[in-house]
């Protein structure tokens, strides 16, 4: 019998502490049931083509761990096929320590949300490392993106797992605010130009 995906996470020391809190039976019946996936589906693709940022999470050869956010234009982790997800890996701060840690260590978790609806998705893979590819830099670069690409990041998903929404405090971008505060603001500019109007009628 096959392993379930799930035991990417899900290791024997995992198992024992579910056991002890008693969460274990449940999670043994969604392995059995549905299970995660490793696959990309839809809604998951859906889901990385709404996000600008995500949390990237390596670990480097002594076991540290490090965690990294990764921001851009909404779907620039893009989805080259159902199983692969890749970025444009862009000169930044030359602290260089996901690289570093990557060739340590290829495995990779990654950490996505809507801030607005509380949605989280948990992925894992493993990330190959490409330089000077013309498909993947046709495929993945932002050209509005003045920055010097370095290299790609290619994420081979090995599981994916979507979390609930309880205790999320929902948190807004501009671009979602703006379609709120602009007709308040489009009032405020009408209501101070009929007081200014009226001053002006009154001589006050």
């Amino acid at each position: 019998m096959s392993q379930p995906i799930s035991d990417i996470a899900f290791s024997p020391s995992v198992k024992t502490v579910q056991e002890q809190m008693g969460s274990r039976k449940s999670y043994a019946r969604m392995e059995q049931l549905s299970g995660w996936s490793d696959t990309i589906t839809a809604p998951a693709a859906a889901f990385i083509a709404e996000s600008d940022m995500f949390f990237l999470a390596t670990v480097n050869a002594e076991g540290q761990p490090y965690v990294q956010r990764r921001g851009g234009p909404k779907g620039f982790l893009k989805i080259l096929d159902e199983h692969t997800l890749g970025f444009a890996d862009y000169s930044g701060n030359r602290q260089y320590i996901s690289v570093g840690n990557l060739s340590d260590n290829p495995k990779v978790c990654i950490y996505m949300m809507n801030f607005v609806d509380g949605t989280r998705i948990k992925i894992w893979g493993k990330v190959e490392i490409v330089e000077g590819n013309d498909d993947l830099h046709s495929r993945l670069v932002d050209t509005e993106y003045g920055a010097r690409v370095e290299r790609y990041m290619l994420i081979h998903v090995e599981a994916w797992d979507a979390n609930c929404k309880k205790y999320n405090t929902p948190r807004f971008t501009q671009e979602e605010l703006q379609p709120i505060i602009q007709p308040l603001r489009n009032k405020i500019a009408t209501l101070e130009a009929e007081i200014e109007r009226l001053r002006a009628s009154t001589g006050k």
